[in-house]
């Protein structure tokens, strides 16, 4: 798969120059983009609501969550607690979700460690 052609993976031409920008414009561009994911969103709900369907059931038939982020994205989705919300929600065991983030506690931090890779944290769950 070429990251390069994915839309996340590229820089963003609206919201190059944020820190650069007049408050009354940074609003401006920050309210269009949030517009622009909730649309996503709201656009994906059979897919996303298909997948929440399987992992419930995944979860109920005893397999396992695990997430896999790096980068901010990554100490967003452990601020969000992804994996304990899922227990909580599902009353499945605490050990049937889990996260890895690249550079492990380190990458929390946010640091650039290469370790580990998303292949090496899941082989070790």
């Amino acid at each position: 798969m070429d990251l390069g052609a994915l839309g996340t993976e590229t820089s963003h031409e609206r919201t190059a120059d944020l820190d650069r920008m007049p408050v009354t414009e940074l609003l401006s561009v920050t309210n269009d983009e949030d517009r622009t994911a909730v649309l996503a969103v709201r656009d994906a709900r059979p897919e996303i609501g298909a997948a929440v369907e399987a992992i419930t059931q995944s979860l109920r038939r005893g397999g396992r969550l695990i997430c896999i982020d790096a980068g901010t994205s990554g100490r967003i989705g452990l601020l969000d607690a992804v994996a304990r919300i899922v227990v909580q929600a599902t009353g499945a065991e605490p050990d049937t979700a889990a996260d890895a983030l690249r550079g492990g506690r380190t990458g929390v931090r946010g640091s650039r460690s290469p370790r580990p890779t998303g292949s090496t944290a899941c082989s070790s769950r």
